[in-house]
């Protein structure tokens, strides 16, 4: 009979610091409310997105291809989100009010962002994870998906968070 490694508890935020954090990334930071980029998951470790297709993201009209920009922007979002997610777990012993202020500092440091394919769809997926939470840097890996799942831009980032 083998052995099950013991089950790791997960970490489950608290209502009120997914909404206060959630009215932060989609309402506050005003670009990503022009994106329509919205959360879908939020663990401490990685986070889910979504955005949807309109005419203002198009890049290229013939194709109605998503703009660079946007799916730069996006994954940059939520690499930032990540690492808030993780900033939030890493200080659970505090308030839910008071870890949503640690978040007025973070900024992004290094950005890269790969291309892969042409973002042409209904709606895209963005997901993030932390690589390592440092003390004062954070760094992701990102993915932005087609709605089937295929991957059409990848990214890595690096976020100061104090």
């Amino acid at each position: 009979m083998t052995r099950q490694p013991p089950a790791v508890p997960t970490l489950e935020f608290e209502q009120e610091f997914i909404t206060g954090l959630r009215a932060i990334f989609e309402e506050k930071i005003v670009f990503n409310r022009v994106l329509g980029l919205q959360i879908v998951t939020m663990l401490p470790d990685r986070v889910t997105g979504r955005i949807a297709m309109k005419p203002e993201l198009v890049g290229h009209y013939l194709f109605n291809r998503v703009h660079g920009g946007v799916i730069s922007a996006g994954l940059d979002a939520m690499g930032g989100l990540a690492v808030m997610a993780a900033v939030g777990a890493r200080h659970m012993e505090e308030a839910p009010a008071q870890r949503l202020q640690r978040f007025g500092k973070l900024g992004t440091i290094d950005l890269r962002i790969d291309y892969l394919r042409p973002a042409i769809g209904e709606h895209f997926v963005l997901q993030a994870e932390v690589l390592r939470l440092g003390s004062r840097v954070g760094s992701t890996r990102m993915e932005f998906l087609a709605q089937d799942g295929k991957l059409l831009a990848s990214g890595a980032g690096a976020y100061i968070i104090s």
